[in-house]
């Protein structure tokens, strides 16, 4: 309706206001709820052409559009706000449109392709709560992207190189123990999943290396300092004095990190890395034969999650790639090269700092890989329109710097690229932190979400006819619809605070709420039996229905402002708001006991098109849809 009215404003501006206008003059916000109206137009910007007062302006506006559009039954000018009335009629068609099975959703690949970049592993440790934010943002919003018509392809870059890698497989090497045979623990022989048993030695890296730096710290307290580390300790250690505790415990953990760097064990790490990009035997089997472990773990923790990739990408082939691109940015003088020997790349220009992209002893870092990584995306997939990076925000600066390096290196699509930043997930005890193990762990997460979920179906008692098997499907997706909701209806740019008992509440702004008032409906439909499928157009509405309606037809746009915002709240926001409407509908009429069979059936059909939203906003978040709770 407000593309009808506008493009009536802008074919009769000339009659009506006696100048032409302009598109952005005509607008529309939402009616307040204390007034009586369905749709607002702002009157103020007509105001000087019109010669009058608001109230006036409005009034002549308002007849204007009664006279020429026959949905308008009335309206009403509330000083320069011209507030529309739409007929019964208008709203009926409405709710008949949206029974059409693809309502909402454009035609499949009527838009470019983009590519979205989710989950990103590393495969030094299993996956926590912080990735589980990732994951089901990222599916989400691939799935809202086709739904607005584009051709999605989802995918990964496991991060399955580098130093924090090294640290892993160097901690196994060093102290696993052995059995009676000699040889070191496996996932086969503790029972452990892969990414499990990888991450407990990312672990205990840490913890052998803190020993170590506690140790020299001692060393260097009692005077025992190596020679070239004499001048850099004695600065920090009389800098302590005369200091506040502040201050003081300051650089002290500089001390402690200046220990760390010149551990034995952090050395032989780095070595490690040097003899993989050499491609070591002995280091490119141990590498390859843990990495092993840790994907048969991340493969079962994606069922779980109900997730999967059109397409991989690993660090370990793209970072060579980068390292390429590296030398032929050299050449172009993109990049410059230090007296170390290390490669940077200098943006105080474009307001950001200088930039390293390859070490001293030519390893890559981060950087190069994810150089690499887009230019080899784009060239298996030459159409695609626009890249998505779902990544945390502390990774804000670092695409910044991405996409203007791939810019100054010529890449034009590097304009497409965009950084879907979202917030930490904090636990009431703080911070999570993988190498101190403080994290909430993936499958442990879901698994209690589950076995709540359980609980609280248990003691309702509604299921005792069906199947064990049935019930356990069940549990998983109320106890999934619970975990997933919960991290996507919040904004991703906010940090939030998880609370798994709430995120499994039957009641508020939660996954189990939306999908109980999914099975209530499709319990209603299934005892009204057979309906005339076919609405009666002349029957008054309520307001309860008519706000259930005004509500259903503003799916279309939801998606498409979801869309473009990458935001999955936008939907659960709008579903949440939809299924409150639905339920004070269901307990102000009387639906199957209704003895008006229009009206039943006009009330059945309306409760059908709310139960089919329903079910695709929470395809669109990834979650399951059952017909009995």
């Amino acid at each position: 309706m407000e593309q009808k009215i506008k493009a009536l404003l802008l074919e009769n501006s000339n009659n009506l206001f006696g100048s032409t206008v302009s598109e952005s003059m005509i607008q529309f916000q939402p009616t307040r709820k204390d007034v009586e109206g369905d749709l607002t137009l702002v009157v103020f910007p007509f105001v000087k052409l019109l010669r009058c007062k608001p109230e006036d302006a409005g009034q002549k506006i308002g007849a204007f559009l009664k006279e020429k559009i026959e949905e308008i039954q009335s309206f009403d000018v509330l000083k320069g706000f011209l507030n529309i009335t739409l007929s019964d009629q208008y709203w009926l068609r409405q709710l008949e449109n949206s029974s059409v099975t693809n309502f909402g959703f454009s035609p499949p690949k009527s838009k470019p392709l983009v590519m979205v970049e989710y989950a990103s592993p590393n495969t030094n440790k299993p996956l926590h709560l912080g990735h589980l934010r990732n994951i089901f943002l990222g599916d989400s919003v691939s799935s809202i992207l086709e739904a607005n018509g584009h051709e999605v392809i989802r995918t990964q870059i496991i991060n399955d190189r580098g130093i924090h890698i090294c640290k892993s497989m160097l901690a196994w090497e060093k102290f696993s123990p052995l059995n009676e045979k000699g040889e070191r623990e496996t996932p086969d022989s503790t029972g452990l999943k892969g990414d499990k048993l990888v991450g407990k030695y990312y672990v205990e890296f840490d913890q052998q290396m803190n020993k170590e730096a506690s140790a020299l710290m001692d060393a260097w307290s009692q005077g025992n300092i190596d020679d070239a580390l004499q001048d850099e300790v004695n600065q920090l250690q009389q800098a302590k004095e005369a200091k506040s505790e502040a201050q003081t415990k300051a650089i002290d953990a500089k001390l402690k990190e200046l220990a760390k760097a010149n551990t034995n064990l952090l050395n032989e790490a780095k070595e490690m890395l040097i003899k993989w990009e050499a491609r070591d035997p002995q280091t490119y089997l141990l590498w390859s034969t843990m990495n092993g472990w840790v994907y048969k773990g991340f493969e079962h923790t994606y069922k779980t999650m109900g997730v999967s990739f059109d397409k991989l990408y690993y660090e370990s082939d793209t970072y060579a790639l980068g390292k390429d691109v590296v030398q032929e940015g050299l050449q172009k003088e993109v990049f410059y090269k230090k007296a170390d020997g290390s490669v940077w790349i200098d943006l105080t220009e474009d307001g950001l700092d200088e930039k390293i992209v390859l070490r001293s002893d030519g390893t890559a870092v981060y950087m190069t890989q994810d150089i690499g990584t887009a230019i080899d995306r784009f060239k298996d997939f030459p159409s695609i329109d626009g890249m998505v990076y779902t990544v945390g925000n502390e990774q804000d600066y670092h695409f910044k710097v991405l996409f203007l390096i791939l810019k100054k290196l010529g890449y034009g699509w590097a304009d497409n690229c965009h950084h879907l930043s979202y917030g930490m997930v904090d636990l009431p005890t703080g911070k999570m932190k993988s190498r101190e193990g403080t994290v909430v762990d993936a499958d442990e997460l879901m698994a209690a979400v589950i076995e709540g979920a359980k609980e609280m179906t248990k003691e309702r008692g509604h299921l005792d006819d069906m199947s064990e098997e049935a019930k356990e499907e069940l549990y998983h997706q109320i106890g999934m619809s619970g975990l997933k909701y919960y991290l996507l209806k919040v904004d991703p740019k906010k940090r939030m605070m998880f609370n798994p008992q709430e995120s499994i509440d039957l009641n508020g702004n939660t996954g189990p709420f939306i999908q109980y008032t999914y099975a209530r409906i499709c319990s209603l439909l299934k005892k009204a039996g057979k309906y005339e499928n076919q609405l009666n157009k002349s029957i008054s509405l309520i307001k309860s229905e008519k706000d259930v309606i005004k509500a259903i037809s503003r799916f279309p746009s939801i998606i498409e402002e979801s869309a473009q915002s990458y935001t999955p709240s936008g939907i659960t926001s709008y579903c949440y708001e939809l299924v409150k409407l639905y339920n004070q509908f269901y307990q102000n009429v009387k639906i199957l006991p209704e003895t008006d069979e229009n009206l039943r059936c006009n009330r059945l059909i309306l409760s059908r098109s709310v139960s089919l939203i329903i079910e695709k906003s929470l395809h669109l978040l990834g979650i399951h849809s059952p017909k009995r709770m």
